[in-house]
């Protein structure tokens, strides 16, 4: 009874796989009402296979014009689906980002603030209701919340994970194959793709099924599979600009931004030296580990078509969160600039979708989940902060957010990170962001926000948030941001526990603690 009772919850609040709504589209409509024997005889619901990957950023691909990196299987993708430009965690941060692409909520809402934190024992996740509706269901991978079990988690047929982060090496760590401690035996990108293609294989019941593949890569501290080791050692790495500290590049900028420089996630002190290597080798090895990322999805596409059921799955490629290697004099994530909130999403789906579409909308990891279950049919539960755009996939692709059979547009994306006792540099940040403007909002700091235009400053350079100019935008802004919080349950801030001092040490001969701006300054 243990197993149902989140579906329990969500039926007996009133969503059932038998409603549809009125204005659903007349091909997803078609899937939900057609009887298991239709299905067979005429179009059934389509597979699914979701891969997450870790820290990867939304520009580290060929086809997006990265200087050197090759991802061959990753370019055939975005030539044969639909890219969304404009894709975006509400929270860049392992656990709580995971932890909203199966629940379709913000992190406010379903409680994983850290990645320490248990999901809640009652949440509903999108696996849990596409099992409920025969779906056959798998996941293997990363898990992370609560990184202490890797027990099997409710809305999975078949379970393989591993506690906490992981390692690479195989010789480190064993898994959990369905409750059954098994020893490892490859590196860890590749081995979680034996068990991918293993079990995509072995699915000859009729059933649709959903695989939900989370793999630990690109996840710092940076070790490439052999074959791939120092494939880029020659290439030549040019720093960002904003990783610069002429004074000049400094007006605007908030103190705890370049106070962080000199800290665990800054480009001085990055990682305290754990990983001994320098920025420049770490980009080097983390570019070198995407390259298993895209011999996996290689063969993951490769086993699909084998099988001959690459015509009728839905696959989605897509990440936890970005990763910033110098833009601000920052690495890592949590903040809410670009590099750290921004992510790919790649759609693969033959039946829906004929060529390489760009999709400009803006989305984000909290609309996969209500997407997820329109495809198969399924109306999403109220539950949900996202929607769905599965309207997208077959209809426009202009600038306005999801709009599938529950859809609204979206015109601005609420981010949201809560400080951390064990990462103290970045502070609880919120912040509202649309096609031009973001406004960052940071609690218990008293130096700055910040205000970018995106469309003509994609860098974030030039803080416009004390120019007159801007000021009404900036009141507007805010409020929208009170309110979006308000209205979803938002404005009460969580805390994680204390578990240590955290990484808080500072190099000697980096930089000194920022100064004051001249306008804080009165005579």
């Amino acid at each position: 009874m243990t197993r149902y009772l989140p579906l329990l919850i969500w039926l007996l609040a009133g969503t059932t796989h038998a409603q549809i709504p009125e204005t659903q589209s007349l091909q997803t409509q078609s899937l939900q009402t057609q009887s298991p024997e239709a299905e067979t005889q005429n179009q059934p619901r389509p597979n699914i296979v979701f891969i997450l990957i870790d820290d990867l950023r939304y520009d580290t691909f060929g086809f997006m014009g990265h200087p050197f990196i090759e991802t061959p299987h990753l370019d055939a993708m975005a030539n044969k689906g639909l890219q969304f430009r404009n894709a975006f965690v509400t929270t860049s941060l392992c656990s709580p980002s995971r932890a909203s692409f199966l629940t379709g909520q913000y992190m406010h809402h379903h409680g994983v603030v850290d990645n320490a934190d248990l999901m809640p024992a009652a949440t509903v996740t999108f696996p849990q209701i596409l099992q409920s509706a025969d779906y056959q269901t798998a996941f293997i991978g990363k898990w992370h919340m609560g990184g202490s079990s890797d027990a099997p988690r409710p809305g999975f047929d078949h379970w393989v994970s591993f506690r906490g982060q992981g390692t690479y090496a195989a010789n480190k760590q064993s898994l959990n194959v369905n409750g059954k401690r098994v020893a490892r035996t490859r590196y860890m990108t590749d081995e979680l793709t034996d068990y991918a293609t293993d079990w995509i294989s072995s699915q000859a019941s009729g059933k649709p099924f959903m695989l939900y593949l989370s793999h630990k890569g690109v996840h710092g501290l940076y070790d490439p599979a052999p074959r791939h080791r120092d494939r880029y050692r020659q290439q030549e790495i040019v720093p960002p600009e904003t990783s610069q500290t002429a004074p000049d590049q400094l007006a605007g900028v908030p103190m705890w931004v370049q106070d962080q420089r000199n800290s665990w996630h800054g480009v001085e002190h990055p990682y305290h030296g754990r990983a001994q290597q320098s920025i420049e080798q770490m980009y080097k090895h983390y570019c070198e580990m995407i390259l298993s990322i895209d011999d996996s999805l290689g063969r993951v596409m490769k086993t699909l078509r084998d099988q001959n059921m690459d015509q009728n799955t839905l696959v989605m490629f897509t990440s936890d969160g970005g990763h910033l290697w110098g833009e601000h004099g920052l690495i890592d994530k949590r903040c809410a600039y670009e590099e750290s909130i921004r992510i790919p999403m790649l759609i693969y789906a033959p039946h829906l979708i004929s060529t390489a579409t760009i999709c400009d909308a803006v989305v984000a990891n909290i609309d996969v989940a209500p997407t997820l279950l329109e495809m198969a049919g399924i109306s999403p539960p109220e539950s949900m902060d996202g929607s769905s755009f599965a309207g997208r996939l077959t209809g426009p692709t202009t600038s306005t957010g999801p709009t599938g059979s529950t859809g609204k547009p979206r015109q601005s994306l609420l981010y949201e990170y809560y400080w951390e006792p064990s990462f103290p540099q970045t502070p609880t940040t919120f912040a509202i962001r649309n096609q031009q403007f973001k406004l960052i909002q940071y609690h218990g700091i008293w130096d700055t926000d910040e205000l970018f235009d995106i469309r003509q400053d994609p860098s974030e350079t030039n803080n416009l948030i004390r120019l007159d100019e801007h000021q009404t935008r900036v009141s507007a802004m805010r409020r929208e941001l009170h309110q979006r919080l308000k209205q979803t349950g938002g404005l009460s801030i969580r805390m994680g526990f204390k578990r240590n001092h955290g990484a808080s040490d500072r190099n000697a001969s980096g930089s000194q603690r920022a100064e004051f701006p001249a306008h804080s300054t009165q005579n």
